[in-house]
């Protein structure tokens, strides 16, 4: 399959970031023709999910449940005070719509969860998890290894946040998290600043994948603590005894470049 020509249109909309070195008109062709599927598009993937239709990635897979509550605003900026008692992803599709109308946007209503994992996962080139509970999370992460799709891992806490890329055969949340955190929970502090922080990284890896352009956190978590302005990265290794990951062999390349080549 060829990937798809970009219009006038698309070259007038993307101009400045297609003479990002190592982009071009292949990048820009292969982030057209590219699938993500966001889990959650609140705070931290509606941040992703924002980012990415900016980019001129061609179709979003949203996966999130669930009606606008008014304690949402404070960082779910694909929401917007009107639509408060209303199903979330109808308003994350328009938004979406309004900034990207080239979008195609399959909009899931739903949660991502074992019964749907594998089918939502299986119509993407990249997954995006931004869910707030690990069962979504571990449920995602073992569709993504059994379909061999790559996932960029995020995660916010009060001013603190990491992200991280898993790639086939290089490790699986799983491998990070064998279980879930003890003090992990449904309602936690949170600014939507640290949110869209967290939610830029993960915009910024998914790329990465697509293009080919720099290097992915494959292997490495990157972690941010926001209050006193301080980075640091880790080596997250592929545990060899890993439940879910470890049939798959170590390899490949971490340069991907996701999607039909031109």
């Amino acid at each position: 399959m060829d990937l798809p020509e970009l219009t006038d249109d698309d070259r007038a909309t993307f101009a400045w970031q297609m003479w990002v070195d190592g982009v071009g008109e292949v990048g820009q062709r292969r982030l057209k023709g590219a699938s993500v599927l966001v889990s959650r598009a609140g705070g931290l993937g509606g941040a992703v999910a924002y980012e990415l239709a900016a980019a001129g990635v061609g179709r979003l897979i949203i996966a999130h449940g669930g009606n606008l509550k008014p304690s949402d605003l404070n960082r779910q900026l694909l929401m917007t005070h009107d639509w408060i008692g209303k199903p979330r992803i109808q308003c994350i599709e328009r938004r979406l719509k309004e900034l990207n109308p080239r979008l195609d946007v399959v909009a899931v209503g739903a949660n991502v969860s074992e019964a749907n994992a594998a089918e939502l996962v299986a119509q993407a080139d990249v997954v995006v998890d931004a869910a707030p509970l690990f069962p979504e999370r571990y449920a995602l992460n073992r569709a993504a290894v059994a379909k061999g799709v790559p996932m960029v891992e995020c995660a916010v806490y009060d001013l603190d946040l990491h992200v991280t890329t898993f790639a086939p055969g290089r490790g699986c949340l799983a491998c990070l998290y064998p279980e879930p955190p003890p003090t992990w929970k449904r309602q936690f502090p949170v600014f939507g600043a640290v949110s869209g922080t967290a939610g830029c990284l993960g915009a910024a890896e998914v790329i990465k994948l697509i293009t080919g352009i720099g290097e992915p956190l494959i292997g490495t978590l990157l972690m941010a603590d926001l209050r006193r302005m301080r980075f640091r990265r880790a080596a997250v290794p592929k545990d060899p005894a890993c439940p879910v990951c470890s049939a798959q062999a170590a390899g490949g390349s971490p340069v991907l470049a996701i999607g039909p080549q031109p």
